[in-house]
């Protein structure tokens, strides 16, 4: 081969292999660092704590919609510390100056309609399965299983976790807390697949910490960035959950005068069984209890108002 061409074809080659480097730079994940602490944090939506002041930031979020192309327009920032017993998240979110978006104080909120920051914890890793937690600046909580690699939510999943929110004219605050007893995650773990994301609907705009194509949906679990543990997770454990109850019926025949009253009681139980498992028992099921939601069929590209 002539001298020439071997210049030419080293060339070449030289410009793909940079090409090469820039793509998967570009596709780096995220990581935000989660520090171990041993003193506790008093939840009270303010992050005032010392060891707030020290902890890694997940910032830099990248707007979903109206484009996904531009740097989000106001400032999110997410911190993540943990003990051994819990999981403490403190969100700090800029916002334009006047009143928020707020359509319920109802628990189990929907997205779309209430300003809100929402956190997908993909605990083993799969990319198909998460957990997920919202937030809104009322400190109003909503919790579910996502499925299907983000496109199915399960929002009648309930535990018990903590938040709170403090409000300000241009930002607002919040703290929360987790249980670890109340989410599954394998022994030894050093790290889990994260996103938050936010709607900001006082301006119309969705941003998210890891970029989202707007092809894909916000809650996808194919983008995801990660927490990254100080120190290996422990055995994933979830007591066993009682929920008794008594239902009284009672009736009276006006005719005879006769009055009947009649006790029920049975209740419920969840017991894990491993790390992926749990065991739920139910005597003698309360059917007056039973909700039914309505079904909602969303056909775009964005995360539907129940979710």
């Amino acid at each position: 081969m002539k001298p020439n061409h071997k210049r030419i074809l080293c060339n070449i080659l030289g410009i793909l292999c940079l090409g090469t480097t820039f793509v998967l730079a570009q596709n780096t994940s995220k990581q935000v660092q989660a520090k171990y602490i041993q003193e506790s944090i008093i939840l009270d939506g303010t992050l005032d704590e010392p060891i707030w002041q020290s902890a890694d930031v997940a910032g830099d979020f990248q707007q979903f919609f109206p484009s996904d192309q531009v740097k989000a327009e106001y400032v999110t920032e997410v911190k993540v510390l943990f003990s051994d017993t819990h999981l403490y998240v403190g969100i700090y979110a800029e916002k334009e100056p006047g009143d928020y978006v707020v359509s319920t104080l109802r628990r189990d909120f929907g997205a779309s309609t209430n300003d809100n920051i929402s956190l997908l914890f993909d605990t083993f890793s799969d990319g198909t399965t998460a957990y997920f937690f919202g937030i809104t600046p009322y400190g109003v909580q909503r919790e579910g299983l996502v499925s299907e690699g983000g496109a199915a939510f399960n929002n009648t999943w309930d535990i018990k976790w903590q938040a709170e929110a403090t409000r300000f004219d241009d930002h607002f605050v919040i703290e929360l807390a987790i249980p670890f007893t109340s989410v599954k995650f394998p022994e030894g773990t050093t790290s889990w697949r994260f996103r938050p994301y936010r709607w900001n609907n006082q301006v119309n705009q969705q941003d998210t910490w890891v970029k989202v194509p707007q092809q894909q949906i916000l809650s996808s679990l194919a983008d995801m960035g990660e927490i990254v543990f100080e120190k290996p997770l422990g055995e994933s454990r979830m007591p066993i959950a009682l929920i008794p109850y008594i239902n009284v019926l009672a009736d009276k025949d006006y005719t005879t005068d006769n009055t009947n009253t009649k006790f029920k009681t049975g209740g419920d139980a969840k017991i894990s069984i491993g790390n992926g498992m749990n065991l739920d028992l139910t005597l003698n099921p309360d059917f007056s209890n039973v909700e039914v939601d309505d079904i909602f069929t969303n056909l775009t590209r964005f995360e539907g108002s129940t979710a």
